[in-house]
């Protein structure tokens, strides 16, 4: 290729070897130099070998990933039940899974409920469970029943497919700081063959012998094979990202690892990545004695059911949950933006917001307490009325992740600031803020605003980390200094950001955020103990005290030694 690199010197020390004793042999001479350069080949060869070996250890990642997948599938075609190579599943097929199979592809359940061990995507050890309507993912193993699935990705397009791809891009990619390391290497190499020059000159004004000459020489071009510096960081990063997607945490590319290790601020998006992103039933007050609050839920159930609205669903879940029985609807009438109304039981009922109440003429200044208490919770407040009076009241709120608050300390013991970007006002903001643990929070922002956002923390001099799931936090990704996505969002979010959670578990921010510390760590010390070794050997060499065999085993030890330390990673604790 016309340029010096790491294998040149090893060529041309043993080489050089090898040359010099031929035209020993051929003039008559009887010192011989022929085993220097087999030795040199064979530890060269071996250390080779090792690091071979080492890094496989590095990227089997990838090869479990793939091993994961299953071979076949059920696929129900006119009634029948035939088995199929997965690769002939098509988008549309109804699959059939039994306990203790894989998932074939990524779908959807059709009929049945189950268990499903999801810890190879998620690290979390915990079964997940599956009903009528739940996404499955291909290669998830199925614990204890059976379910029909309908297929909505195959091949390429599945999820275990796109971590591959992912993990495998990450591998091959260069950090920042590699880059500097081959910079450095490639004027390195043109120096050690000019040191090694003057190292045969010196040696031969000193003692007039061309073989105390040449050989020096050769322990010189031996000893400073940068191979060392050249693994330093790969290695680094295929342990790193292999690490990261054994824990749910999928990292793109070398550079988002050395950006997560010095971020200052995590700025979350709040929807869907502190709180489910779906609302909830979280009270049920009942007013007066012979109203219990399953009954106020079970009317409100009932009254919901034909609604499509989101509040109205997490009433009917609500209901259903508890086992709940519906009852007929009569006279049913959405009311926009306001409620619903309807006949129920042979009542009327009304089931909305405060404005329903007071349009109604509904009398409510007796639970003016109860409704500010929820409010101040950053509830949304519905009022169930029959025969015009209040019988009941529900709190519907975006509910918390049972771990946000977990993940804000661990954010916090890093020495890591938050912040909260959401579009509700401000005293939602500021309650949902608080029983998180974060002070920070940017409401009423607008989704095209986001963006805005993250460049007025870096005006501040931040190094800001986004976390957000859905379409619109695509640009504040993009533009943070680390975009971090959550793998239960949207497709475009997943793709804008640098990291990829894959469950969306936000205690994973600060684990992902430790990963790159402690891989960005590991590059630095293999650089400095292989830029050390190289300093140091080089003057030893060229002054005769190194052997050409002992430098070329020293020289293959410096680069196992430099894949051992990368292989640290996968024992560590985050």
């Amino acid at each position: 290729m016309r340029s010096a690199n790491m294998d040149t010197l090893i060529s041309l020390g043993t080489l050089a070897a090898w040359l010099y004793s031929m035209w020993l042999f051929v003039s008559g001479g009887k010192e011989f130099y022929f085993e220097t350069g087999a030795i040199i080949t064979a530890f060269i060869l071996l250390g080779r070998y090792f690091e071979a070996k080492s890094r496989g250890q590095a990227g089997e990642a990838i090869e479990k990933l793939v091993k994961m997948g299953a071979k076949t599938a059920r696929r129900f075609i006119d009634g029948e039940e035939q088995e199929i190579a997965i690769e002939d599943v098509m988008v549309g097929d109804i699959l059939f899974v039994r306990p203790g199979e894989k998932i074939p592809v990524d779908g959807i359940v059709v009929k049945g409920e189950t268990s499903i061990d999801e810890s190879m995507f998620t690290g979390e050890s915990m079964p997940v469970s599956k009903k009528v309507a739940d996404s499955l993912f291909g290669a998830t193993v199925n614990i204890s029943g059976a379910v029909q699935m309908r297929a909505t990705k195959v091949g390429a397009d599945t999820a275990l497919a796109h971590i591959v791809k992912i993990v495998t891009d990450a591998q091959l990619s260069k950090a920042p700081i590699q880059r500097l390391a081959d910079s450095i290497a490639g004027v390195f190499v043109p120096i050690v063959l000019g040191i090694a020059a003057v190292t045969v000159v010196g040696w031969f004004f000193a003692t007039g012998n061309i073989t105390s000459s040449i050989i020096p020489a050769v322990a010189v071009l031996v000893i400073a094979c940068p191979c060392a510096l050249g693994l330093a960081t790969p290695t680094a990063i295929m342990v790193g990202t292999g690490t990261g997607a054994r824990r749910g945490i999928l990292i793109k590319n070398g550079e988002a690892l050395e950006k997560g290790r010095a971020i200052d601020v995590v700025l979350f998006d709040k929807t869907g990545t502190l709180t489910e992103g779906k609302p909830r039933v979280t009270d049920v007050i009942a007013f007066g004695s012979d109203v219990s609050k399953d009954e106020v839920l079970r009317i409100a159930g009932s009254i919901e059911f034909s609604s499509e609205h989101p509040l109205a669903r997490a009433v009917v879940d609500a209901a259903t949950e508890k086992k709940l029985a519906f009852s007929d609807v009569a006279a049913f009438q959405n009311i926009s933006g306001k409620g619903v109304r309807g006949t129920v039981d042979g009542k009327r009922v009304l089931l909305g917001n405060i404005r329903l109440m007071d349009d109604e003429k509904v009398e409510n200044g007796g639970i003016v307490h109860e409704r500010e208490r929820l409010e101040e919770e950053a509830k949304t407040v519905v009022f169930l009325a029959r025969e015009g009076e209040v019988i009941g009241m529900l709190g519907i709120a975006d509910t918390l992740k049972s771990d946000a608050r977990q993940a804000i300390e661990n954010l916090k013991t890093r020495g890591i600031a938050t912040a909260m970007i959401t579009g509700d006002n401000k005293k939602t903001g500021e309650a949902i803020g608080k029983k998180v643990g974060i002070a920070t929070v940017f409401a009423e922002v607008l989704p095209q605003e986001k963006g805005e956002k993250v460049k007025a923390l870096q005006g501040e001099g931040k190094r800001v980390a986004f976390v957000g799931d859905g379409i619109n936090d695509a640009p504040a990704l993009v533009l943070a200094d680390l975009g971090i996505a959550i793998g239960t969002g949207t497709d475009i979010a997943i793709e804008a950001g640098n990291v990829v959670l894959v469950k969306g578990n936000p205690t994973k921010v600060a684990e992902a955020l430790a990963l790159s510390a402690a891989t960005f760590r590991v590059i630095k010390q293999n650089l400095f103990w292989a830029f050390f070794y190289n300093v140091a050997a080089i003057p030893l060499a060229a002054f005769g005290f190194l052997n050409p065999i002992i430098a070329a085993g020293a020289m293959a030890f410096s680069s196992v030694s430099v894949v051992l330390n990368s292989l640290r990673l996968k024992r560590m604790k985050f």
